[in-house]
């Protein structure tokens, strides 16, 4: 009787073990993924940092990174307690499978927070930012990404190009007649800036702003869902560790 009751213990045991493998693996994928969306977002992306007024959306993808990294690293440790058995390792994998949770949470609240007054941001600090600091001497990194922004997006301006009649630089001699930056040409040549017809210039609807706007609204939806995807393959992994944590203690008995 005892061997025919310790049979199907075992067998729960292995499917056990065989589900959180199998779990293990796509959790290891998935923090690939976040931290490959975090390390894309700040290299591809990161000409656009510098116009935005807070480092929220800096900080979210540096989370995802760690996060990401964390996964991998965790998810290494998770094959070994499983092939090992080993209930010390299964703790320390439940433990740090909580942690990333948390840290995840932390960055889903600050992309939230962040989403929730992006609009007003944008609003207020771009079109300060293309009248106060581009082409000084000291806002070099500022200059580069409202170049990069403009071309980019073919967009001029933070609401449309006469923004920059508002201009420090604009309004100086260095701007040498221009009445925009050359960065707003379709076409950028030296002094192309000197004539804002639309043949010659991006006029778009709405300006850089709303450009922007959707650009970093699309990124924090992205990472919201990837950090969400495997938000809830960690939950499923809690579970099982759980269960199979509890096997093997009363088979231990």
């Amino acid at each position: 009787m005892a061997q025919c009751k310790a049979e199907p213990d075992d067998w729960l045991t292995v499917y056990l073990k065989y589900l959180l493998f199998v779990f293990n693996f796509f959790f290891w994928v998935g923090g690939a993924a976040v931290m490959a969306v975090g390390v894309w977002t700040l290299v591809e992306k990161s000409g656009y940092l510098s116009v935005l007024a807070s480092s929220t959306f800096a900080a979210s993808a540096y989370i995802l990174i760690f996060a990401g990294a964390l996964v991998m690293a965790t998810g290494f440790l998770g094959f070994g307690a499983v092939v090992r058995e080993d209930r010390s390792c299964l703790s320390t994998y439940f433990s740090l499978l909580l942690v990333i949770f948390l840290v995840e949470l932390v960055a889903g609240v600050l992309a939230h927070l962040y989403y929730q007054r992006l609009s007003d941001e944008l609003r207020q600090h771009l079109t300060r930012t293309l009248a106060e600091n581009y082409r000084q001497p000291s806002a070099a990194e500022i200059t580069a990404s409202v170049d990069r922004l403009q071309q980019d997006f073919k967009c001029c301006g933070s609401n449309s190009s006469a923004d920059w009649q508002h201009s420090t630089y604009i309004l100086s001699r260095e701007a040498e007649g221009r009445r925009v930056p050359d960065s707003c040409c379709k076409t950028v040549v030296a002094r192309c800036g000197q004539r804002t017809h639309p043949s010659n210039i991006y006029k778009v609807e709405g300006g850089c702003i709303t450009k922007l706007e959707q650009f970093l609204a699309d990124h924090l939806l992205l990472m919201g869902a990837v950090g969400i995807g495997v938000a809830c393959l960690q939950v499923c992994g809690m579970t099982l560790t759980c269960c199979l944590h509890r096997r093997l203690q009363l088979r231990s008995y």
